[in-house]
């Protein structure tokens, strides 16, 4: 099976789905695998961008498994390829290159802060923030930071540029609130919905409140490059389609809300206490009985 495996991989279509094929590997715990397909595709095409990404997959998939020799190195060869090729372009002038750099940053974060080494992690974020503040990576890095320091911290006050549903409460504090970071696009925040309406109903009597901070993205599915006010429409458009429990939910739009929480991974939730502190940052999706233990906590303090 596994030679079989390696097979179908070295015959892939070379620089068509190299992403996706290592990705497959990986799920099925063959790192041989992986880097069988990575070393033919490399032997065909060099170090291109798309690469670099599927290379980037080694280190997420040792950190996942706490191998974190194996992730750090991992991690370490994707940056340096990577700067390598910024030495000839930007960041962000294809799109393989953010995800593979972003990776491996976060790659290497994570294993310090898993080996006790916290502030050192804090440092290589705050470091690669101000030096790619101005690129798509910001996020992602904003979000690894808010891992490590965020929680027990003030929340960052909201933004709103435009807004729907009900009116912005003045202050985070007073009572618990759930942030919840979606998008128009995401299919994991339409299935989130559901969970945090049933919380919310089971919880708004001990005073939780529910509030959507989402974005504009510059298209919606009809239109490739759509103005304000038609993604204003569309995204309300979703909103009534797929959070029909949420529509009194207020929903201030920014981009600087997603900035500052590092917003990078949809949906993220943030848990406030009732002193306007953060008591849960958590991006990505949780079940309802992990979330409900989560707001349990909180309504109880």
């Amino acid at each position: 099976m596994r030679i079989l495996l390696i097979s179908i991989l070295l015959t892939a279509t070379a620089g068509a789905g190299i992403v996706d094929n290592v990705r497959f590997a990986l799920a099925q715990n063959n790192f041989s695998a992986a880097e069988s397909a990575l070393n033919s595709y490399r032997s065909q095409q060099g170090v291109t961008a798309e690469y670099l990404e599927a290379y980037s997959w080694l280190g997420r998939a040792a950190l996942d498994q706490g191998q974190y020799d194996q992730a750090s190195a991992y991690a370490k060869q994707t940056k340096g390829l990577v700067l390598e090729q910024l030495k000839q372009r930007s960041l962000d002038a294809d799109p393989h290159l953010p995800i593979a750099l972003g990776a491996a940053l976060e790659v290497q974060s994570q294993v310090l802060a898993e080996r006790g080494q916290r502030t050192q992690a804090v440092a290589l974020l705050q470091a690669a923030l101000r030096t790619y503040s101005n690129t798509s990576i910001h996020d992602r890095l904003q979000k690894n930071l808010n891992l490590l320091l965020l929680q027990g911290k003030p929340a960052p006050a909201l933004k709103s540029e435009e807004s729907l549903g009900a009116k912005m409460p003045a202050q985070l504090k007073g009572s618990p609130v759930l942030l919840f970071f979606w998008a128009h696009w995401c299919a994991d925040c339409k299935a989130e919905a559901p969970i945090i309406t049933q919380l919310r109903s089971e919880f708004s009597g001990k005073g939780l409140q529910v509030i959507g901070p989402t974005r504009l993205y510059g298209y919606t599915a009809q239109i490739e490059h759509a103005s304000a006010s038609d993604e204003l429409r569309y995204i309300d458009a979703v909103r009534h389609r797929f959070y029909s429990g949420l529509l009194d939910m207020p929903v201030p739009i920014s981009k600087y809300n997603f900035d500052t929480y590092g917003a990078s991974t949809t949906p993220t939730l943030v848990l406030l206490d009732r002193t306007g502190k953060v008591a849960m940052y958590h991006p990505g999706a949780l079940p309802y009985d992990q979330l409900r233990a989560e707001i349990e906590k909180v309504v109880k303090r």
